[in-house]
């Protein structure tokens, strides 16, 4: 692995890593936010609906970030076993 590729799969990983590190603690926020903005559009809405959408939003942003934070962790890991096992000395 050359200085250039490790530079770019450093640079992937924690990208993704910290773009799902924010989806994860952000969810919440962000998907009331959106449940908000459908309600708003909607002109009003049943409250039994609203929280349909606010959970179904919720879970959205969870499980996006979960994969993003969990595929940015694997390629750190990845890369730096890589770089430590392939590193000529």
């Amino acid at each position: 692995m050359t200085e250039d590729h490790f530079n770019r799969f450093l640079t992937i990983g924690i990208t993704l890593f910290v773009i799902g590190f924010i989806l994860l603690f952000f969810s919440t926020s962000i998907g009331i936010s959106m449940a908000d903005n459908w309600v708003m559009n909607q002109g009003g809405a049943d409250p039994a609906m609203f929280q349909i959408r606010i959970e179904s939003y919720i879970n959205i942003f969870v499980v996006s970030g979960s994969i993003l934070f969990g595929i940015g962790l694997l390629t750190l890991i990845l890369t730096y076993f890589i770089k430590v096992l392939f590193s000529k000395e």
